[in-house]
């Protein structure tokens, strides 16, 4: 399968391994929530983990592939603030831990998502 292909189903994987780590260990997504925000952080969690995984199946699926993947690019903008805030809450964290926070940054991939929604296909 050319890189071209691979490219959506590569990203809605990327989604749903998210997803299911807001469900497999929340606690480290509760802590991101602004506390601004009405409810328990553990709702935002699980409803964010709930939309990524929604997001994924309709970048999986090629008739839904370029909405779901505009929507993906909106939430990713949505929720990059949280992913910043982890950066600075994990800097005095051990290496490997402030290496993940950091890491994240860049894998807020509203550009491939953009690439995906543009053509269909995945060619970024």
């Amino acid at each position: 399968m050319p890189r071209s292909e691979r490219s959506p189903l590569l990203l809605a994987g990327l989604l749903a391994t998210a997803g299911v780590a807001h469900f497999a260990t929340p606690r480290p997504f509760d802590a991101l929530v602004p506390r601004a925000l009405p409810g328990s952080p553990r709702a935002w969690t699980y409803g964010s983990g709930a939309v990524e995984l929604a997001l994924a199946a309709g970048i999986a699926a090629p008739r839904t592939r370029a909405v779901a993947a505009k929507a993906a690019a909106a939430f990713l903008v949505g929720v990059f603030p949280a992913n910043v805030q982890m950066a600075v809450d994990w800097r005095h964290w051990p290496a490997p831990l402030r290496t993940a926070a950091l890491a994240r940054l860049p894998l807020q991939l509203v550009l491939w998502a953009r690439g995906v929604a543009r053509n269909g296909k995945g060619r970024s």
